[in-house]
């Protein structure tokens, strides 16, 4: 995700445009709600990443500078969001030394939690993943692809989910090929087997599992215009990723920079997506929780 700087002018010309949700007439289908998280601390910002847990009671939220947040998700009777309960924002810590993550190793983008509460992040300026403690917050790095020191500093591992069987999946936000190669972490190593068609000027940016499918959220930035996004989905077989479906793409300027993604069942059993957006820690950005219904 390139940095602020880049983004302060087009974002000047973005909200005097009326962005920060003037579309919302135009949202696709399945569009539940919006709601804009504020939290009275210097730390909060940049929300990269998101996992939503219990049937879309609680959450774990991850920042791009090395920190999370977990806590409650208050709904109203339609189940839509009308308050977030943080816990205090927690540092993401080196697990051999215990001391927080500097540098390079700062920039954590991605978040995967499975069923049994195994948590992982994925870096982007330092291209890696590791495992998380979500009690302490200590992590542990996984070996690296090869692939990884080759990618693009500011436009890395952007994406991570994981399936039921924890199997890692993550994809560069940018890769140096015509289609989106897909890093799948089993057995204790790295492949490169999969891959993913790339469509138009979206970039990958977040990712989850679930009922063995996986969706892909992506990002298309314009200076004048605002930022759009793109859920597609695709079946996990033997044979790689297949049956592609897009499931909705936001007109520009209708959300902010959308960049966590969370897929989950609720208590009706429909299929919900809660995504969550960076606001790059600039005034003139909104953190928004985004949910959608989507089809079976």
């Amino acid at each position: 995700m390139p940095k602020r700087s880049r983004f302060a002018l087009g974002l000047l010309l973005i909200l005097l445009s009326g962005f920060q949700g003037s579309a919302e007439s135009t949202a696709p289908e399945g569009y539940l709600g919006k709601f804009i998280w504020r939290m009275n601390d210097p730390a909060f910002g940049g929300l990269s990443g998101i996992e939503v847990l219990n049937d879309g009671q609680d959450f774990v939220a991850l920042s791009d500078k090395a920190t999370f947040i977990t806590g409650n998700i208050k709904r109203n009777a339609d189940g839509q969001v009308i308050g977030m309960i943080a816990d205090p924002i927690q540092r993401l810590l080196d697990g051999e030394t215990g001391k927080p993550l500097i540098g390079w190793r700062t920039d954590s983008e991605g978040l995967a939690i499975d069923k049994t509460g195994h948590a992982f992040v994925s870096f982007e300026n330092r291209p890696s993943v590791a495992q998380l403690d979500l009690a302490t917050g200590a992590t542990k790095d996984l070996s690296r692809h090869p692939d990884f020191a080759k990618l693009s500093r500011n436009a890395a591992l952007e994406a991570l989910a994981i399936g039921d069987d924890q199997t890692l999946y993550t994809l560069p936000e940018r890769p140096h090929s015509e289609n989106v190669p897909v890093y799948r972490w089993q057995n204790g190593a790295w492949d490169k087997t999969l891959h993913l068609p790339r469509r138009g000027a979206f970039t990958a940016v977040a990712a989850d599992i679930m009922d063995g499918k996986l969706y892909l959220l992506e990002r298309e930035f314009r200076v004048i215009g605002g930022f759009a996004n793109r859920l597609r989905r695709f079946d996990i077989t033997s044979s790689g990723l297949m049956a592609e479906q897009t499931l909705f793409e936001t007109p520009m300027g209708m959300f902010d920079n959308l960049e966590g993604l969370s897929v989950w069942r609720d208590a009706t059993g429909a299929v919900r997506a809660t995504m969550i957006s960076d606001d790059n820690f600039f005034f003139l950005q909104q953190t928004q929780i985004i949910e959608f219904r989507l089809p079976d």
